[in-house]
């Protein structure tokens, strides 16, 4: 099995290139900026027995999406699972967001999943299999103040995973969201200790979650060949 993890290099994007790889699945590792950290990646799985592959691509882009995807095929030959993981954000009042802002989030949060898709999908319906998993929020569940443009990203990309999911469902593809909650990687770097307290505070299981709460509920979803149209939410009892 070949998969493709957008956005790989770092956080939880890493963690599932690591779970993936540890369960022989072949990887290609996307980056855009991060690429000392694929390929300390790459190199810390060599260590341990397991080859991945990386690949630098702006995934906001369609041409190196194309590129991305075509190297994957060149090399692997198909691609049976895609994780849309990459992603930005940003907090700014919404009296605050430019054009330039809302476009940039949609594009890096959305569009870049409907491109990879798009692009993967037409082998994934020949070949009458697939797996498409895409990383959401909880903020596109409940919306998330100071986070508008990030809020509708992640609600477009859950919508998108919804719809595609009835679509594809006759060509046994399966199509699920995960919306992390509070995770400690560096989206949350800029939080005080105060801010992270009262954070624990609200969450039921009184922590953050880790980049491997989530890597397992990927591998769940992959290993998994009934669950489709889903949106998951591992966020430590966050929404209850």
């Amino acid at each position: 099995m070949v998969a493709i993890v957008t956005g790989g290099a770092k956080g939880i994007g890493r963690q599932i290139v690591v779970e993936l790889a540890k369960k022989g699945i072949q990887v290609v590792l996307n980056y855009r900026h991060s690429e000392e950290q694929a390929i300390k990646t790459k190199q810390e799985l060599l260590e341990q027995g397991y080859n991945i592959e990386i690949c630098k691509a702006d995934v906001s882009k369609r041409e190196e999406v194309q590129k991305l995807v075509t190297y994957t095929k060149e090399n692997f030959g198909s691609i049976d699972i895609l994780i849309n993981n990459a992603g930005i954000d940003k907090w700014q009042l919404f009296t605050d967001i430019t054009d330039e802002d809302w476009e940039e989030m949609l594009r890096n949060n959305l569009t870049s999943a409907f491109y990879m898709t798009r692009e993967v999908v037409i082998d994934m319906i020949n070949k009458k299999r697939g797996c498409i998993i895409n990383i959401s929020s909880i903020w596109g569940i409940t919306g998330g103040a100071c986070e508008v443009a990030y809020s509708v990203s992640k609600a477009g990309l859950d919508g998108l995973t919804k719809a595609l999911a009835k679509e594809l469902a006759p060509s046994n593809i399966r199509v699920n969201s995960i919306a992390p909650g509070a995770i400690n990687t560096d989206m949350n770097r800029n939080l005080t200790k105060e801010e992270r307290e009262e954070v624990e505070h609200e969450i039921p299981l009184g922590r953050f979650g880790t980049p491997e709460d989530i890597a397992k509920c990927v591998m769940w979803l992959v290993e998994d060949n009934y669950t489709t149209g889903q949106v998951i939410s591992p966020n430590g009892g966050w929404t209850i």
